[in-house]
């Protein structure tokens, strides 16, 4: 397989495993916060599959709406897709696009591999879920450039972040141990890397 395709059957696997998952929550679990602030699970998954239910221009004009900020948008926009569909509805979404690729506006291959893996952690972390695969993991971590550090405000200096159960790191300077999840919710700046070691006993 090329690159491009092995990473887009990644995303595909990791939406199937989200979907099972998914599949097995009450209502309160789909109202339970998530890593994203001030998103339940419902907002999230709304967020995730925004592509498969949005016309491309009506987002556009809801990012125009935003004064151009895609963060303003997005968060105006989840809260309004899960007023309008109810869970039911947003799981079915998920299990009719579990191969439907990633828009190229958004990233393309890449982008999809990234943001599912993200976002299904922002869901599993707090719910106590069965996590991703740390190898798909190391997949992003591998994808991450310092643009998308900075994007999430992030700064190694002085710290290399190790996975210990993956072939990733990311960073230069000390070496630091962690899990790849982990490394990967501090580079998107849901932890810090002080919460990290300090869940890791480090």
């Amino acid at each position: 397989m090329t690159d491009t395709t092995s990473i887009t059957e990644e995303t595909y696997a990791e939406r199937a495993r989200l979907a099972a998952l998914l599949a097995t929550l009450c209502p309160q679990q789909w109202a339970q916060q998530t890593l994203c602030s001030g998103w339940r699970v419902r907002e999230v998954v709304a967020h995730m599959t925004a592509p498969f239910h949005t016309a491309p221009l009506r987002m556009l004009a809801g990012i125009l709406r935003a004064g151009l900020s895609y963060d303003r948008y997005a968060a105006r926009a989840a809260r309004a897709d899960t007023a309008r569909m109810d869970d039911e509805r947003l799981l079915q979404i998920v299990q009719q696009n579990l191969r439907t690729p990633w828009p190229r506006s958004a990233g393309g291959a890449v982008g999809g591999l990234s943001h599912d893996v993200i976002h299904g952690l922002d869901i599993t972390e707090p719910l106590g879920l069965e996590r991703v695969p740390a190898a798909r993991v190391a997949r992003v971590l591998g994808l991450t450039s310092p643009r998308s550090l900075a994007y999430f405000g992030v700064d190694l200096s002085g710290c290399r972040l190790v996975a210990t159960d993956a072939d990733a790191a990311i960073g230069t300077g000390a070496n630091v141990p962690l899990p790849a999840h982990e490394i990967l919710l501090v580079v998107t700046g849901r932890h810090t890397l002080a919460e990290a070691r300090e869940r890791e006993g480090i």
